[in-house]
């Protein structure tokens, strides 16, 4: 049989995207980087029964979550409407709405006292902290939220912090939240990855305290934030059931532990958590967007994955070649060399022009590649170039400016690999100071996650 692939796919963007563009080029997104390219399908294609699968699973999930939304308690219907390209007006919100505080003393008494007293006028309801990997995490994650007692505290162990104007290392840096910028917002955690059900229960639970499900949740109402052990492996699981299960963009970063790579943890509520995922779910009392910039340009070289373990981000073969030979070769060096380019060349999947980085980890003895995110079997993947960290970023921030005319806050998801090519070069001073009018946290993180799972890219979440 022939054009069922392509019939799911309309369906399932008529489902999920009901007539809104932005959402339809989301949506189509998310199919590319699960290895389905609507493009390449016509009523004419053959059927593939594995593609045919995850277009049926997408489509159940969907099925899902209007069986959920239909319960009384939540008192929800599933129309596959998103009112996202327009939303309610928002509410305007004042400069001191969302506050940033940083601390660089050297014990965690110390630190929560410092954060304690610049935020001792501000009525927190929700802080987010990322701390370096240098404190003890059950210590930090109890007196942080000791220090906030009425508040919802969650945050990550980093691998570097990035607060107004500054990158730092060996530091606990904090957003503020008041009623005013953050109407309302829960926390789940999934403390079992392994946990097949456990966005299902955390995204229940999202539904029970909102009152809706988050299938019929405007994308322009709420935003999630997604934080995840950075050891785990487990990004793409997560990050492609999140986006079967809603239209809502989750946005975030993998923990880190300062490039030990032992162990990362996450923190929520006081209590520590690893192999495990924590899930904010937001709804802002003003406008937010998002940027997505990494820096790179495209070569015009494609490397087609023609053989790979996609469980263990395994490349076996470029091109019907060894995956280490086909690389060296389109970096024109030698295959001993070719991890020296794995920063500055690393590949990227080329969705209408943007690039969504796939960073090479290492080459194997048996000439395979093993990367920092997933890569699957069809994926033509483009060589790419490192171009200018710090002007690509500043022209993503003043794009994002410019088209509201302020911003009021930005929490920075930044590739652990930026930062290191940032150090490289000496640019973290200016890399900083682009922030430096702007609220704004961040950390270098082991992995970014925006629609998909990246890497050596900045994932940002703009209130404005």
């Amino acid at each position: 049989m022939a054009g069922k692939i392509r019939e799911m796919i309309d369906f399932v963007l008529r489902q999920r995207a009901a007539g809104n563009p932005m959402l339809e080029k989301i949506i189509k997104t998310k199919m590319i980087l699960k290895g389905i390219n609507p493009s390449k399908f016509t009523s004419q294609s053959d059927d593939d029964p594995a593609v045919l699968q995850q277009l049926e699973g997408m489509s159940m999930e969907l099925g899902y979550l209007c069986r959920e939304a239909s319960s009384p308690e939540i008192g929800a219907h599933c129309d596959g409407n998103d009112t996202s390209t327009m939303g309610n007006p928002a509410k305007k919100i004042h400069g001191m709405d969302i506050i940033t505080a940083h601390s660089t003393k050297n014990t965690i008494d110390e630190i929560t006292k410092d954060i304690g007293d610049q935020l001792v006028l501000f009525d927190t309801k929700l802080l987010l902290f990322f701390a370096s990997s240098r404190f003890a995490p059950d210590e930090i994650s109890r007196k942080m939220q000791e220090a906030f007692p009425s508040a919802l505290v969650f945050g990550c162990s980093t691998a570097g912090e990035i607060v107004s104007g500054r990158m730092l290392d060996d530091s606990v840096v904090v957003m503020g939240f008041n009623d005013d910028s953050l109407l309302d917002a829960k926390i789940e955690i999934i403390e079992d990855l392994k946990d097949q059900a456990g966005v299902k229960k955390a995204f229940d639970s999202f539904a029970g305290h909102f009152g809706e499900s988050v299938a019929d949740m405007a994308s322009r109402e709420y935003v999630g934030i997604m934080l995840v052990d950075g050891l785990s492996g487990a990004e793409e699981g997560l990050i492609e059931t999140i986006g079967d299960l809603t239209n809502v963009v989750f946005i975030g970063g993998s923990a880190g532990d300062d490039l030990k790579f032992n162990s990362t943890h996450l923190y929520a509520n006081g209590k520590t958590y690893t192999n495990a995922a924590i899930l904010a779910l937001l709804k802002p009392g003003t406008d937010f967007t998002f940027v997505k910039t990494q820096s790179f340009r495209d070569l015009g070289k494609c490397l087609e994955v023609t053989k790979a373990d996609e469980a263990s981000r395994v490349v076996m073969e470029f091109n019907g070649k060894p995956a280490a030979a086909a690389y060296a070769e389109a970096v024109n060096t030698s295959v001993a060399d070719a991890s020296n380019h794995f920063m500055h060349n690393p590949v990227g999947l080329l969705i209408d022009d943007e690039p969504y980085v796939r960073s090479p980890q290492q080459i194997k003895d048996n000439g395979t590649m093993a990367f920092y995110c997933g890569v699957r079997e069809g994926m033509e993947l483009s060589l790419l170039e490192s171009a200018d960290i710090i002007e690509d970023t500043r022209n993503a921030i003043n794009q994002s400016r410019e088209e509201s005319g302020r911003i009021y806050g930005i929490i920075n998801f930044n590739c652990i690999l930026r930062t290191l090519e940032l150090k490289q070069k000496n640019l973290t001073r200016e890399y900083g100071e682009l922030f430096s009018r702007i609220p704004t946290i961040g950390f270098s993180t082991y992995g970014e996650q925006y629609i998909g799972h990246i890497n050596q890219t900045a994932t940002m979440l703009v209130f404005r």
